[in-house]
């Protein structure tokens, strides 16, 4: 895996904008330091994670489930009616055999996708991952830091999603959520190192998949100017901060694909959305 050593130092984290949602806390902007740390220049990829399965048998969350959430559109016509969905969003199925393996379903397979990233990972899946490769997940500053290379701008490159009438990351085009015209090329993840990378020369730190951060979902922006890096060890409960949108954020539902946005999830939560970035801190 690919990492790359960011300075550190004092940054502007959230935004004292309104182009997000209040109940996400993205401001008011203020400055945080980081330390120096090292950070994957992409996403974990199944051939990553590939690799730490096979070297320790592990099981994820999915797996000893036996179920996970799926976009509809990934899920065949005649079998959506069987499966449960998320109250108030249809488009999410729970799939039976749905997981980093077998991303649709038991009948899908990730050989042509090795190069994406891995997802159907729980927070304590990446973390596991993690602690096999001697690293951990981002705090939200850090992931913040990184993401922003230097910039205030909303995105990486400016401050339009489609600046330069180019696209530069993996979110929904069309009508959300039944019509994706691909006008990226994409209708699902993308392989990790498509798009060109941000003045840190990282790769996709903004769509294609959420990314898990290891601070709780509700932590004030203060909190960040704290210098405890201690890795949590598996939380069995809990919302956690994850970052950076997925290939379904779009303006008219979700326009978490923003530098300051920020969601959170459940700690078990996994779906064919979500995967994960590691660093690793240097002291």
């Amino acid at each position: 895996m690919e990492l790359k050593h960011l300075t550190g130092g004092n940054f502007l984290m959230g935004t004292d904008d309104d182009h997000g949602f209040s109940e996400d806390y993205e401001g008011p902007s203020t400055e945080v330091n980081v330390k120096p740390f090292e950070i994957g220049v992409t996403t974990v990829t199944n051939t990553d994670f590939a690799k730490f399965v096979k070297a320790t048998d592990y099981k994820t969350t999915a797996e000893k489930y036996g179920t996970s959430f799926v976009f509809h559109i990934f899920v065949d016509d005649s079998k959506r009616d069987e499966y449960e969905h998320v109250a108030g969003a249809p488009w999410w199925l729970l799939v039976p055999g749905a997981n980093w393996r077998h991303p649709f379903g038991p009948n899908s397979s990730i050989t042509d996708l090795m190069d994406h990233p891995v997802v159907h990972v729980s927070l304590a899946d990446a973390l596991a991952f993690c602690d096999w490769a001697h690293m951990t997940l981002p705090t939200e500053a850090q992931w913040e830091y990184a993401a922003r290379g230097g910039v205030t701008t909303e995105y990486p490159w400016g401050n339009s999603l489609t600046e330069n009438n180019e696209f530069h990351a993996n979110t929904w085009q069309g009508e959300f959520p039944w019509k994706n015209s691909q006008g990226d090329g994409y209708i699902g993840t993308a392989p990790v190192k498509t798009y060109a990378p941000n003045n840190y020369d990282l790769y996709q730190m903004i769509g294609n998949v959420w990314e898990w951060c290891r601070n709780p979902r509700y932590v004030l922006l203060d909190d960040f100017n704290t210098n405890d890096y201690e890795l949590i060890k598996a939380p069995e409960k809990g919302e956690y901060a994850i970052r950076g949108g997925s290939f379904l954020c779009h303006c008219s539902y979700c326009n978490r694909y923003r530098l300051p946005a920020r969601n959170g999830v459940d700690c078990l939560s996994t779906s064919s959305h979500l995967g994960f970035r590691c660093v690793k801190q240097n002291v």
